[in-house]
């Protein structure tokens, strides 16, 4: 779900530690997406013009064709991909690729994701099912959907984050975090006040794309909590 964290965030001592991969999967740790309500931004969708359906789809098309060989997750390691906390059970694994976050922050390739998504399933720890792409903190809601138009897709950033203090990092997780883009805190003030450092975005601009799903509506999906293979919702019983 997540990509990288700012350079400030990064050096701030109040992380504890806590890194790229660590961060990957907090979204991975219990709460759903809808858990992040006044956490995150969407970027609403545009009018459709000509041939924003079209460039969508080949999105897709070159996003299916060029993760064919990550089926097999080891391969991905051995392209650069890195298992973000992979000793963490969680139904959704982001492999990150630190050179491609990096060159996503300056042009869009749709053949190298910042993320490949692996979902977890009662047959494979490892099963590709989508990819994420990312863009620079500050890069312009138009320059976004120069990458993927903004008719079809919402592009969305992480937002009001309170990052804990050392001795408060397990508070990230729970069913009810207090810190963190599930957290109960979401103003500079009421972080402050518990001790954290408050960020008002985190991380770069994301988006996800599944495309083994028949639709673009599902392709583009932000519901992380279910499985973005066609075949295993077809097929309940017998998930490969």
């Amino acid at each position: 779900m997540l990509a990288a964290i700012p350079a400030c965030a990064q050096q701030d001592q109040s992380m504890a530690g806590m890194n790229m991969s660590d961060m990957s999967s907090m979204g991975n740790m219990g709460p759903s997406m809808a858990a992040m309500a006044g956490h995150m931004y969407v970027t609403p969708l545009r009018p459709k013009q000509p041939g924003d359906e079209e460039k969508a789809k080949a999105v897709v098309e070159q996003v299916k064709t060029s993760i064919e060989r990550y089926k097999d997750y080891r391969k991905a390691l051995a392209d650069g991909y890195v298992i973000a906390n992979p000793k963490v059970d969680q139904p959704q694994s982001h492999f990150n690729n630190a050179a491609n976050i990096k060159e996503a922050d300056q042009h869009f390739d749709p053949t190298k994701p910042s993320s490949l998504l692996y979902r977890k399933t009662p047959n494979q720890r490892y099963k590709l099912e989508g990819v994420m792409f990312t863009d620079r903190p500050d890069a312009t809601e138009d320059e976004l959907n120069e990458r993927i138009p903004l008719s079809i897709v919402r592009w969305h950033e992480h937002t009001n984050f309170c990052a804990a203090p050392a001795d408060k990092v397990q508070e990230y997780f729970g069913k009810s975090p207090k810190f963190g883009m599930f957290g109960s805190i979401r103003t500079k003030e009421a972080c402050e006040a518990a001790g954290g450092k408050f960020f008002p975005r985190m991380f770069n601009w994301m988006i996800h794309v599944f495309p083994y799903e028949d639709n673009l509506k599902n392709a583009f999906s932000m519901n992380d909590d279910i499985s973005h293979n066609a075949a295993d919702r077809l097929l309940p019983g017998m998930v490969q």
